[in-house]
Protein backbone atom coordinates (compact mmCIF):
# COMPACT_ATOMS: atom_id res chain seq x y z
CA UNK A 1 0.00 0.00 0.00
CA UNK A 2 1.48 3.32 -1.01
CA UNK A 3 1.41 6.43 1.11
CA UNK A 4 -1.19 8.01 -1.14
CA UNK A 5 -3.55 5.04 -0.65
CA UNK A 6 -3.03 5.16 3.10
CA UNK A 7 -3.86 8.88 3.29
CA UNK A 8 -6.96 8.29 1.17
CA UNK A 9 -8.09 5.49 3.49
CA UNK A 10 -7.55 7.61 6.60
CA UNK A 11 -9.46 10.50 5.05
CA UNK A 12 -12.40 8.24 4.19
CA UNK A 13 -12.51 6.84 7.72
CA UNK A 14 -12.40 10.33 9.23
CA UNK A 15 -15.27 11.50 7.03
CA UNK A 16 -17.36 8.44 7.87
CA UNK A 17 -16.77 9.01 11.57
CA UNK A 18 -17.62 12.72 11.39
CA UNK A 19 -20.88 11.95 9.56
CA UNK A 20 -22.12 9.70 12.37
CA UNK A 21 -24.24 11.29 15.11
CA UNK A 22 -22.58 11.68 18.50
CA UNK A 23 -25.01 9.27 20.18
CA UNK A 24 -24.19 6.53 17.68
CA UNK A 25 -20.44 6.94 18.22
CA UNK A 26 -20.97 6.90 21.97
CA UNK A 27 -23.13 3.76 21.87
CA UNK A 28 -20.58 1.92 19.69
CA UNK A 29 -17.81 2.85 22.11
CA UNK A 30 -19.84 1.52 25.05
CA UNK A 31 -20.54 -1.73 23.19
CA UNK A 32 -16.83 -2.23 22.50
CA UNK A 33 -16.02 -1.56 26.13
CA UNK A 34 -18.63 -4.09 27.30
CA UNK A 35 -17.31 -6.80 24.95
CA UNK A 36 -13.72 -6.39 26.09
CA UNK A 37 -12.22 -8.98 28.44
CA UNK A 38 -11.47 -7.94 32.04
CA UNK A 39 -8.17 -6.12 32.56
CA UNK A 40 -6.43 -8.90 34.49
CA UNK A 41 -7.22 -11.68 32.04
CA UNK A 42 -6.59 -9.46 29.01
CA UNK A 43 -3.05 -8.59 30.04
CA UNK A 44 -2.01 -11.62 32.09
CA UNK A 45 -3.97 -14.52 30.55
CA UNK A 46 -5.54 -17.24 32.64
CA UNK A 47 -3.09 -16.99 35.54
CA UNK A 48 -5.24 -14.49 37.53
CA UNK A 49 -8.29 -16.70 36.99
CA UNK A 50 -6.44 -19.76 38.25
CA UNK A 51 -5.14 -17.91 41.30
CA UNK A 52 -8.56 -16.50 42.14
CA UNK A 53 -10.14 -19.96 41.90
CA UNK A 54 -7.39 -21.42 44.06
CA UNK A 55 -7.75 -18.83 46.80
CA UNK A 56 -11.54 -18.94 46.66
CA UNK A 57 -11.36 -22.70 47.20
CA UNK A 58 -9.01 -22.25 50.17
CA UNK A 59 -11.28 -19.59 51.66
CA UNK A 60 -14.36 -21.85 51.38
CA UNK A 61 -12.51 -24.67 53.15
CA UNK A 62 -11.43 -22.32 55.93
CA UNK A 63 -15.00 -21.03 56.40
CA UNK A 64 -16.39 -24.58 56.59
CA UNK A 65 -14.05 -25.43 59.47
CA UNK A 66 -15.65 -22.82 61.72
Amino acid sequence: MSLNDYVKFLTQQAVIRMDQPKEERHSKRLEKRADRAPFSSHYFGVIPLGLSLFFRKKRKKRIRKY
